[in-house]
């Protein structure tokens, strides 16, 4: 069974405060199961959106786990935030977390699976 994903988010953001790495709650959405986007702005114009991996990839019943939205992985930030809110119309349940790091960490390596 799955951590419900506000429970998810509440300790990741804790996780990475006591890193010192900034993150926020851009876009609250559903509680129990809402699809969580992370985007990464590295405060030089460029941003990372971390997007659910698709279902089957890996174990999704129980382990959350992402991919890349973008080729190349990095992108224009306005261009991510573009690409979130194409995504909010189609997921009106869906989670946002903005992370702000010049290096980019999000400490998720372990759960990002390539497509």
């Amino acid at each position: 069974m799955r951590v419900k994903a506000q429970i998810w988010i509440s300790a990741y953001i804790r996780r990475l405060g006591s890193e010192f790495i900034p993150a926020v709650i851009a876009r609250k959405g559903d509680p129990d199961a809402g699809a969580i986007y992370i985007k990464i702005a590295t405060l030089d114009g460029q941003a990372r959106i971390l997007r659910p991996a698709m279902a089957g990839l890996h174990d999704a019943a129980t382990d959350r786990s992402w991919s890349m939205a973008f080729e190349g992985n990095s992108v224009d930030e306005r261009q991510a935030d573009e690409y979130l809110a194409r995504q909010t119309k189609f997921d009106s349940d869906m989670w946002v977390i903005e992370i702000e790091d010049r290096e980019g960490r999000h400490r998720l390596d372990d759960a990002i699976i390539t497509e």
